[in-house]
């Protein structure tokens, strides 16, 4: 194998790690941000931090929580006003807990989804004690606390679809929240309605300022931790927790079509109806840390009031693909993949995610088979191309003491050597792009590669799934055994690659390197990925052998 496939791969790996060195992002202050007034909002209040459930809420007696799918009627009795209470109610793939204090939804349980982490169960989407929502009203200077509120509430029964209204107790502020939950939808609709806000009005909608963990590995989780929003004009554009310092401010501006704060695997997502305004802003405000990773943060989507109205699509469940794509708005970007260089990497995740889910609907098989017969499809799919590409090799080997002759014999003329050197290669029906081409058909399966990378980040299809001894394939191996296999084998075909090759030092520095390097980076990613490099590995194996055989033949003695 040419020494320069081996120079271009080392290169990449130096890219890759050298590059987050280098160009860290500078340390910034902890000191907290004062509010600077950057957009409508901020100057419709003066720039006052109206963050809703900034303030921890008054005191409430203790909730009275009610029965889990209690229907015994169509319609609800009005609790007391100055009672808490919690309902239970089910839709869009969840089992949602609400409470009369705020109207909102503290917690969304998903039965689909098994807890991997230390407490057994399902998934349940809550942060802490913090409700998953929270409403406040801005008019004028004037903002009005509807985390803080206390509402009653009816409940309506309709073909298994559930509508929950809940009303303010306050009578100077009445306010009106309402959630249709779909039992065969993804989306759960609510509508705030202010009928005496008037005049230039917002709802602040606070998104959840954290998750509880039900990963096997928390601290990763915790990594993944952040809000995105999309502008209708842009890309989409994320924060995460770990960026702002506490009490820095960060702001997208709209108009937006969506937004929502995630983890890992899982998300709390508000969409803009397709039909309605779409949302103004995003604030993003650091939260206070106990160590160094960012467990808590706010956000603040601003919505439009029209005629005292705001509506908007709440989203609660998996980072899955094809379930978002299908709600449309370009919804699945929210799960963007490569970080930093998403322009590049976004296209070929793409590409492989649509691949993967494609065969595992016509093969039926866990992913960890699919991985196996993914790298060794792409391998007979490029075996033309590299073969082309060694035998490339194998003639610019032979052809290499010609070109040595020519350019020690014309070393003080260069216009006559390069004139010779285009006839050398000319002769042998080659160019000086030869070199290249031989090193590109390698180089191919590198996107696929770096795609799976941060596909296993945090695509929930390859959550929890088993593979031989591995419980996850989308955590690291245990045993270490396929990061060590896998250098091992790459060390295997660098050395059949270099059979019947002159000597080289350089070369032989990389029989020893690349492997190295490789392992060390395979031993803290997911095991899918080192799945899909063995196999990739392993079938590249005999195409090398016979390469090597044929190079052995067409060797010129001396």
């Amino acid at each position: 194998m040419d020494k320069r496939f081996f120079l271009a791969l080392l290169l990449t790996g130096v890219v890759l790690v050298v590059t987050p060195l280098l160009f860290a992002p500078p340390p910034r202050p902890v000191a907290p941000v004062a509010p600077v007034v950057t957009s409508p909002i901020a100057a419709l209040s003066g720039g006052a931090n109206t963050v809703p459930g900034a303030v921890p809420p008054t005191a409430t007696p203790t909730p009275a929580p009610l029965s889990r799918g209690s229907t015994a009627s169509s319609v609800r009795a009005i609790p007391t006003a100055d009672v808490v209470d919690t309902i239970h109610a089910s839709g869009a793939g969840a089992v949602f807990t609400f409470s009369t204090l705020g109207a909102a939804p503290k917690a969304a349980e998903l039965p689909a989804y098994k807890s991997l982490g230390s407490t057994p169960g399902t998934v349940e989407l809550r942060g802490g004690t913090d409700p998953l929502l929270q409403y406040a009203l801005l008019a004028g200077t004037d903002t009005i606390h509807l985390d803080r509120t206390v509402f009653r509430y009816t409940r309506e029964e309709s073909a298994g679809n559930t509508t929950l209204t809940f009303a303010s107790t306050d009578s100077a502020n009445p306010a009106t929240i309402t959630y249709r939950l779909q039992s065969g939808g993804q989306l759960t609709n609510v509508q705030v309605d202010a009928p005496r806000v008037t005049g230039r009005a917002y709802l602040m909608l606070g998104l959840p300022r954290g998750f509880t963990s039900h990963e096997a590995d928390t601290l990763d989780d915790i990594r993944h931790l952040s809000y995105a929003a999309k502008p209708v004009t842009k890309g989409a554009s994320g924060v995460a927790f770990t960026s702002v310092d506490p009490g820095e401010q960060k702001l997208i501006v709209g108009p937006l079509s969506w937004a929502v704060a995630k983890s890992k695997y899982f998300i709390v997502g508000v969409l803009s109806p397709s039909d309605s305004i779409p949302f103004s802003e995003l604030h993003v405000v650091g939260g206070v840390r106990d160590s160094k990773l960012a467990t808590r943060a706010s956000a603040t989507v601003i919505v439009p009031l029209v005629n005292g109205r705001a509506g908007f699509d709440l989203y609660t469940g998996p980072q899955s693909w094809e379930r978002m794509r299908a709600l449309g708005r370009d919804f699945e970007t929210a799960n963007p993949y490569g970080g930093f260089m998403q322009p590049l990497v976004q296209p070929f995740a793409t590409i492989v995610m649509r691949v993967m889910l494609w065969m595992k609907r016509a093969l039926s098989l866990d992913y960890g088979w699919l991985l196996v017969i993914f790298g060794l499809a792409i391998r007979v799919i490029l075996w033309p191309l590299n073969q082309s590409a060694m035998r490339s090799s194998i003639r610019l080997q032979r052809v290499q003491p010609e070109l040595v002759a020519v350019q020690e014999k014309y070393k003080n003329d260069r216009v006559k050597q390069q004139e010779e050197i285009m006839k050398v290669y000319a002769a042998h029906n080659m160019s000086p792009f030869s070199a290249l081409s031989g090193c590109l058909p390698a180089l191919i399966p590198m996107p696929v590669f770096f795609a799976l990378f941060f596909v296993f980040q945090n695509t929930i299809e390859f959550r929890g799934v088993p593979f031989l001894w591995m419980a996850d394939i989308s955590l690291k191996d245990p045993l270490y055994i396929l990061p060590i296999v896998t250098g091992g084998s790459m060390f295997l075909l660098s050395w059949i690659g270099m059979r019947n090759m002159p000597k080289n030092p350089q070369a032989t520095m990389m029989l020893y390197l690349m492997p190295g390097m490789f392992t060390t980076f395979l031993l803290s990613t997911a095991s899918g990925l080192s799945i899909y490099y063995l196999v990739q590995q392993i079938a590249a194996i005999p195409q090398q052998w016979m390469i090597a055989n044929e190079r052995k033949k067409a060797q010129i003695k001396p």
